[in-house]
């Protein structure tokens, strides 16, 4: 009986499962969203299985996911190091390593920024402002720029943080540059650049694209504005000042249709914007949600995130808040399959319904110990990635 039991078994039908790759930033659409489904996210207390765990040196990079490898960044006596690891056994297929201080001047060091995977090929930006295209597989140069000497480029305050964006045949990025070239846009495969434009002081989010009216676009949150700018040429369409305390703009803005919504910590806020190729009108505009250092996630039309240090829900037309929690503090989270993955800044990682009824946690466990420990968690291809500000760690959530 038991053996016919278990044939029987094998013939019902399973839940659909789906893996994906986590390639650069806040994932395939840089908004953090996975499709992936069918992972395991009912934990035993100690959480799910360690598949490995490494040191990484200093930094604050989250996690690039790509055809079996992961790509992360940390410094090490003042050389930063792209890491290549095997993404199943934590194995390290190469580095790559160069001269770069570390020393922040509030204490944050290390890096800042996450690769972005693209093909055969992996781009990374330090907190100075070097620019690397290696090569993926074995992490040879195959180009790099220094904004500095060639821009006249200058870091914010605590480093360059936005991450590379891949638009077709170019890699943009912001350059820090005050002499017309402060976010250009290069070709992939030989640094060439295609153009350049602006002078807006370097932010810390990263540039996120989208279509308006019908032509492609760029979002740059800098130091003291939103700026809206033509993807073909770097052409502003529009700006909306935006100037916060120290000039801290972190959280990557976030577009649905023609709505966009951004957020700043310390004290500043949360705006909802209609925007068009004339301008940007506020819908709404309130303290509900101030993103210090990770953005919000957008799901059926409500936000998920971290308003300073406490867990929020709020709608995205009206702005209204709909639960909170001070379960997690400060930290980052991403969204898969029905469910937010939250990791505070202590190193508690942990699941809870993406609902907005009230904020209901299935488990959670203390992955890893520090402090200020606010590197995007990831999920790719049934494994969830963590980090502190000096090691990472790996786990396995393949049912």
């Amino acid at each position: 009986m038991p053996t016919l039991l278990c044939s029987l078994a094998l013939l019902l039908p399973r839940p659909a499962s789906f893996a994906e790759d986590w390639p650069q930033w806040r994932g395939p659409n840089r908004d953090g969203l996975s499709k992936e489904t069918g992972w395991l996210a009912a934990w035993p207390a100690e959480g799910p299985k360690k598949l490995w765990e490494g040191s990484v040196g200093i930094g604050y990079s989250s996690f690039a996911v790509s055809k079996g490898r992961l790509y992360t960044l940390g410094n090490i006596a003042d050389k930063d190091n792209v890491f290549c690891f095997d993404a199943e056994t934590g194995k390290l297929k190469w580095k790559h390593e160069y001269p770069c201080l570390a020393k922040d001047p509030n204490g944050y060091h290390g890096t800042r920024c996450t690769p972005t995977v693209d093909g055969e090929f992996v781009y990374t930006l330090s907190r100075h402002g070097d620019f690397f295209c290696l090569d993926s597989a074995n992490g040879s140069v195959k180009w790099a720029k220094n904004f500095k000497r060639e821009f006249g480029g200058e870091p914010p305050r605590w480093g360059f943080s936005g991450s590379p964006w891949i638009e077709k045949d170019w890699v943009v990025t912001e350059t820090g540059s005050t002499n017309g070239a402060s976010v250009a846009a290069f070709n992939k495969l030989t640094g060439e650049v295609v153009w350049k434009a602006g002078a807006d002081p370097a932010g810390y989010a990263s540039i996120v694209a989208f279509d308006l009216n019908g032509e492609r676009c760029f979002l740059q949150f800098s130091k003291d504005h939103l700026v809206c700018r033509k993807m073909k040429n770097g052409a502003e369409l529009w700006r909306k000042l935006w100037k916060t305390n120290y000039g801290v703009n972190a959280a990557t803005p976030i577009v649905s249709g023609d709505e966009v919504f951004i957020s700043s910590g310390y004290g500043y806020g949360c705006a909802l914007l209609k925007v068009s190729a004339a301008g940007a009108e506020e819908v709404w505009r309130n303290t509900a949600m101030r993103n210090h250092v990770n953005s919000c996630v957008l799901l059926d039309g409500f936000l998920y995130g971290y308003d300073e240090s406490e867990l929020k829900c709020i709608e995205w037309k009206s702005g209204e808040v709909k639960w909170a929690s001070k379960n997690y503090g400060k930290g980052a989270l991403m969204y898969a399959d029905g469910k937010l993955i939250l990791y505070g800044q202590s190193g508690k990682l942990g699941l809870a319904e993406a609902s907005p009824e009230a904020f209901k946690e299935l488990c959670s466990f203390q992955a890893l110990t520090g402090k200020d420990t606010w590197a995007n968690p990831v999920l790719a291809n049934g494994r969830i990635y963590v980090r502190s500000l000096e090691k990472m760690l790996a786990l396995d959530v393949r049912k």
